[in-house]
């Protein structure tokens, strides 16, 4: 079964993998380099992200949001109209 672990890149550029992994000889690893960014770097970039697939979805949505059966729908919860 797969197995996911972090690990550190060393100042010579190595790899240091925890000391509770034992890996075999030859065996297959795939090793994903992450970007280093702090927190607040990362929640703008989730915020934009998620702002993206807003803009690029409201144009279909559009079409169902304009329908009158779909104020209909919504109209109990208008208080206004």
């Amino acid at each position: 079964m797969p197995k996911t672990v972090e690990a550190i890149v060393g100042e010579d550029g190595s790899i240091q993998l925890p000391d509770s992994i034992s890996l075999k000889r030859d065996q297959r690893v795939l090793v994903t380099i992450l970007e280093e960014t702090d927190e607040a770097s990362q929640d703008f970039e989730a915020d934009s992200s998620a702002g993206a697939t807003a803009l690029l979805s409201e144009k279909a949505l559009a079409e169902d949001w304009t329908r009158e059966e779909e104020d209909e729908a919504w109209k109990h919860l208008q208080p206004d109209q």
